[in-house]
């Protein structure tokens, strides 16, 4: 996911971190299929999730494969 550009709209596809980490993912709504918005990214990744902004690491970040949509916002 850290490789994506600010302002794009990306479905996850796959988890590769740990399984402890993964199910802490899929907890806060970083599941697959979800759609999210990156807002930023500088230092660390601020998503927009599930109507709410979460940032996460650049290595966290790294474990999140995604595909980038066609759609330039999230629904509200």
């Amino acid at each position: 996911m850290n490789k994506v550009r600010a302002g794009c709209v990306v479905v996850i596809k796959r988890l590769t971190a740990s399984p402890e980490t993964n199910q802490r993912l899929r907890e806060m709504g970083f599941g697959e299929e979800q759609r999210v918005k990156v807002v930023t990214l500088q230092n660390n990744v601020l998503c927009q999730v599930c109507n709410a902004r979460l940032g996460l690491s650049a290595k966290l970040a790294e474990s999140i494969l995604v595909q980038q949509t066609e759609l330039r916002r999230l629904a509200a």
